[in-house]
């Protein structure tokens, strides 16, 4: 399968007029996307991220390497000749401001995009096309509405469906569902993600919001210091996670001691086996490493002979979630059905299914997170 978009090499960095240096933003940044993907970027507020879609977009240029889109270079800056400007890019962006025209329509904001501007020039092959983008993000009966008098999530569908309706070899999103309340952003990013694949569109999007990401992406990165420190599947970023900074920045968890011999680690929760797991420490030597536990490893079983005891939980409707202090004095978090409501500073019963045994070398104490 081509690529659709690969960033190679990509540094950026804003002026900081007060001393005349530069503030590097991106560095080294490099991203593939194949035709038909959805990649994610994850990141906290102000690291790049919609940095990056502006330099993909044409909006900005980076300060060294290549943007290449549908194998083409748009940037090049070891050959400035192969520069295409944006509007030539063919490539989509919908913003989490919607950024539609309140003077028209649903349809005429679709009809837009397809005419560059030139409502006038509108043909029978637009007209079909936009019919068949409203139907497709379920907007048919609001064709002739004021974009004023639409809800946050219809506009949102509408600036889906103009970008859509050119059909772009790429779509940029950012942040799209931020200004939408939580149960409107879970049920649109189903359905977003669902159209985008309907019609086999290549779609990067920006985000600070882990489970928007892991709903929306076929692969997924983190974005710090200016690099994407792993692009990998939502599953592989949460159960493999390359790194500490990683792993604690995606879901919740414990990092224990453990003893490495071998391909047998040994913890406070008995002994696990390495299984020549992708994450896992490569020199099968002896040594002290940290062993990473996620909430979902911990299973609460009353017939176990393990057991550890409840210091927090929080209440979270279909689950709690505990925090559990071994033998050791470690703690690690569970998730347990919601009709197991234990006391506090009393035993439970628990046993470990961990299916990937993830260790990192580091000295420093365990903790929850």
């Amino acid at each position: 399968m081509r690529n659709t978009l690969k960033l190679e090499k990509i540094s950026f960095g804003y002026l900081n007029k007060k001393n005349s240096s530069v503030n590097p933003v991106l560095d080294n940044f490099e991203l593939t996307l194949k035709e038909g993907e959805i990649g994610i970027v994850l990141g906290p507020s102000g690291g790049g991220k919609t940095t990056i879609l502006r330099a993909i977009a044409g909006f900005l240029d980076p300060i060294q390497g290549t943007i290449k889109i549908d194998g083409r270079d748009v940037f090049n800056s070891q050959n400035k000749s192969s520069y295409i400007p944006s509007e030539q890019r063919n490539v989509g962006m919908v913003f989490q401001d919607f950024a539609l025209f309140p003077h028209l329509n649903v349809k005429e904001n679709i009809i837009f995009a397809l005419t560059k501007g030139r409502l006038r020039f509108v043909t029978e092959e637009n007209i079909d096309r936009v019919e068949k983008m409203l139907s497709l993000t379920g907007m048919t009966n609001f064709a002739e509405s004021s974009i004023q008098n639409l809800s946050g999530g219809q506009k949102q569908r509408v600036a889906l469906a103009r970008a859509l309706a050119p059909s772009p070899k790429l779509i940029l999103f950012d942040e799209p569902f931020s200004n939408l309340d939580p149960a409107l952003r879970q049920a649109l990013v189903k359905d977003v993600r669902e159209m985008l694949k309907a019609t086999s569109t290549t779609a990067l999007f920006v985000t600070h919001d882990q489970l928007e990401a892991f709903s929306l992406g076929d692969r997924v990165g983190i974005l710090k210091d200016g690099q994407l420190q792993q692009w990998d599947s939502p599953y592989r970023i949460y159960h493999e996670p390359k790194n500490i900074d990683i792993a604690k920045f995606i879901g919740q968890g414990a990092l224990i001691n453990g003893f490495q011999d071998g391909d047998t680690v040994t913890t406070a929760l008995g002994k696990l086996t390495l299984k020549n797991n992708f994450m896992s420490t490569r020199k099968l030597s002896e040594k002290q490493v940290k062993v990473l536990i996620r909430p979902d490893d911990i299973i609460h079983d009353d017939e176990s002979n393990m057991s550890a005891t409840v210091v927090k939980k929080i209440f979270r409707g279909a689950d709690f979630l505990y925090t559990l202090k071994l033998p050791t004095e470690e703690e690690v978090l569970s998730f347990v059905p919601s009709h197991h409501d234990h006391p506090l500073h009393k035993p439970i019963g628990i046993r470990l299914e961990v299916d990937h045994v993830v260790t990192f070398d580091s000295t420093e104490p365990s903790f929850t997170f």
